[in-house]
């Protein structure tokens, strides 16, 4: 494990419309006692599992998984403030107590996870960079595929959902030359539908409205 990563930038937006007062209040007081603090060890429960979502968008999916399962602890990231806020609200109307949050790049947390800590990954309806010369900064990359497999338990599953054919592709092409990950598709269905107990997010609901068809792609973390 790194013991300091070097600062990465992070693009795209990190706020959006002007938050309303309570926002604003959870921000400010309830965000700081859910923070990840990267200079100290990570708050890893013996006993449990732990889940992370890299960019949770609106915090849709994230906070019915942790409702669902109290007894998983789940790790957030997501670098903007609108979306923080609207999951720290439904943290606060749920009274969850298993779910720890980071604003700011996903990397970062990985590379002060220890080895084989997280049973699970999600990544859904990441940034596509759809021009040519932005692809780069795509969170599927060699580099971030590394990262990934070192944190992650063999037999843990990386799930990832986008509408976007182009990095749908990028993605498999990534995943299927990387000996960490083995792709679980047997038929175009295991594509097609999405996990059991799947929340909609309202991007989802947009793209499909727009003729965008989702897939949704499971990967799994092989054994040494």
């Amino acid at each position: 494990m790194n013991e300091h990563p070097p600062h990465r930038r992070l693009y795209g937006r990190s706020k959006g419309k002007a938050l309303r007062q309570h926002q604003s209040e959870l921000i400010a007081d309830l965000l700081p006692k859910l923070a990840l603090d990267l200079s100290a060890a990570l708050p890893l429960r013996p006993g449990r599992d732990t889940r992370l979502e890299i960019g949770f968008g609106g915090g849709e999916h994230l906070i019915e998984a942790a409702a669902r399962e109290p007894e998983v602890d789940f790790f957030g990231c997501e670098p903007f403030i609108n979306g923080m806020a609207k999951l720290l609200a439904g943290i606060e109307a749920r009274g969850l107590t298993n779910v720890r949050l980071y604003r700011g790049d996903a990397a970062e947390v990985l590379d002060r996870l220890p080895d084989a800590s997280l049973s699970r990954v999600y990544l859904f309806y990441p940034d596509p960079w759809p021009k040519r010369r932005h692809r780069k900064r795509r969170f599927v990359s060699p580099e971030n595929l590394a990262r990934l497999a070192r944190v992650m338990q063999p037999g843990a599953e990386l799930r990832f959902a986008t509408d976007i054919d182009d990095y749908a592709a990028w993605t498999l092409a990534r995943l299927r030359v990387c000996d960490a990950f083995r792709w679980q598709a047997e038929t175009a269905q295991d594509w097609r539908a999405p996990w059991e107990g799947w929340t909609q997010t309202k991007y989802e609901a947009k793209a499909m409205a727009a003729g965008r068809r989702p897939v949704y792609l499971t990967f799994v973390r092989q054994a040494e």
